[in-house]
């Protein structure tokens, strides 16, 4: 079952959408977007590419902050949605946490200065889960193990990503529901390969790059096999989510069916 087969009452006017979901790249969700109309749309001299599905929308935002920022802000300019949704790949901080789990957390918090955004989860069916406690950190590199254990200790977060905490300061400041869908693509004490060199300017992978780096060095290629791997299982996980109807009204429908009429500020 799409996000199509399980819709809201009423489609809102023509180019809004009540949902927006932002993600980093596309090959985290793939599999089901591929079946959506694509559209790319410009603001503020940027394209951005737009998958509409119903009353959702889904943006490939890039990783990183600054990414997430802007593809959040485009969002809520063309598409005047209700609720923002931060979805794709976590790196897990607690050791109890395996590549493929959901991380559905009750709070956001920025580890550039500590602030701390609540997501609405505790409006859903999942309040009296133990997901209501669960803390989410944003940082701005990919986390070495060393890096994840003082994250996990300082913030007693479950899990790490970088683009969360971005989109959440966007929801606050257009006065928007917000929610943190993520996936564990890498466990706590997994290393890393050295991705974070072949992000270009634009938040998108150099895949090839990377491909390229790793060739003669032949010790990084178990830890590139696993990352496929792992990042496999959560690509999975968040395309059920997508996928399955019933997943998506409990988490999604009673936000929206709680909210108030209001004009939804925009740039």
């Amino acid at each position: 079952m799409s996000v199509a087969s399980s819709q809201f009452s009423a489609q809102t006017s023509l180019g809004e959408r009540k949902v927006a979901i932002v993600v980093a790249l596309e090959r985290e969700v793939h599999r089901v977007v591929k079946r959506w109309p694509r559209r790319e749309r410009h603001l503020d001299g940027r394209s951005f590419t737009f998958f509409e599905n119903g009353d959702a929308v889904l943006v490939c935002a890039g990783i990183g902050r600054e990414a997430a920022r802007q593809a959040s802000e485009a969002a809520v300019a063309l598409y005047r949605p209700e609720l923002l949704i931060s979805a794709g790949f976590a790196g897990a901080l607690s050791p109890g946490l395996a590549a493929g789990e959901w991380v559905l957390p009750a709070v956001v918090i920025d580890a550039r200065d500590g602030s701390r955004f609540e997501t609405d989860i505790h409006k859903t069916s999942l309040e009296k889960t133990a997901a209501r406690n669960l803390v989410l950190v944003s940082a701005d590199d990919v986390a070495d193990p060393e890096r994840k254990a003082v994250l996990f200790r300082t913030y007693s977060a479950y899990a790490v990503d970088m683009e969360a905490a971005a989109v959440a300061q966007v929801a606050r400041e257009h006065r928007l529901q917000f929610l943190a869908v993520k996936a564990v693509s890498d466990e706590s004490k997994f290393e890393m390969p050295p991705v974070e060199r072949f992000v270009r300017a634009d938040g998108e992978l150099d895949v090839w790059g990377l491909a390229g780096y790793a060739g003669p060095r032949f010790w990084l290629w178990p830890r590139l096999l696993t990352l496929a791997r792992n990042s496999s299982l959560a690509s999975e996980a968040l395309c059920s989510w997508l996928e399955d109807g019933v997943q998506w009204q409990s988490l999604v429908a009673p936000l929206l069916n709680t909210l108030p009429n209001r004009e939804v500020t925009t740039r």
